[in-house]
């Protein structure tokens, strides 16, 4: 059992945001959901709580209301293997009111913050060169979404 789990807070849409991480991410699954009763706070028979899980890491999502929002001092970081992958999560977690942000970075419908980060990435910033490297890092701190042949190209010169 995992002993440390996101919970995340949304207004209403707890449920409607699980169902789409799942669609999403492989090895994913609602896991469990449980209801406000009659004392509320949230109307009764809404979802209160929902589990689930995103690739085997288990979440939880509260419908606690509108009083806190997401903010970029925290976000989630996808590792991939490939362009595809990354084009993929990318494509999936900007689609129907989800933003772009800066190297790597966006911001899904609900608002919460994703990275999306390819591999060759990380081994590219683990170079010896530091001039291969500092231009990687350049071509990155302009793109939004990760290119990895740009990147490439870019650390080569």
């Amino acid at each position: 059992m995992q002993t440390i789990s996101p919970f995340l807070w949304f207004d209403t849409q707890a449920e409607e945001a699980a169902n789409f991480y799942v669609s999403i991410f492989p090895n994913s699954k609602i896991t469990s959901v449980s209801r406000y009763g009659e004392a509320g706070p949230g109307p009764a028979g809404g979802v209160m709580t929902i589990g689930f899980e995103l690739d085997g890491q288990a979440f939880t999502g509260l419908n606690g209301g509108p009083h806190f929002k997401f903010t970029e001092a925290v976000s989630f970081v996808v590792h991939c293997q490939g362009q595809a992958q990354v084009d993929h999560y990318w494509d999936a977690l900007t689609a129907d009111g989800g933003q772009e942000s800066h190297c790597g970075w966006l911001k899904d419908r609900y608002g919460l913050s994703w990275q999306i980060v390819p591999q060759e990435f990380l081994d590219l910033m683990s170079d010896p060169d530091k001039a291969k490297v500092g231009r990687g890092m350049a071509a990155m701190m302009q793109m939004a979404k990760l290119d990895i042949a740009k990147l490439k190209a870019a650390a080569e010169g």
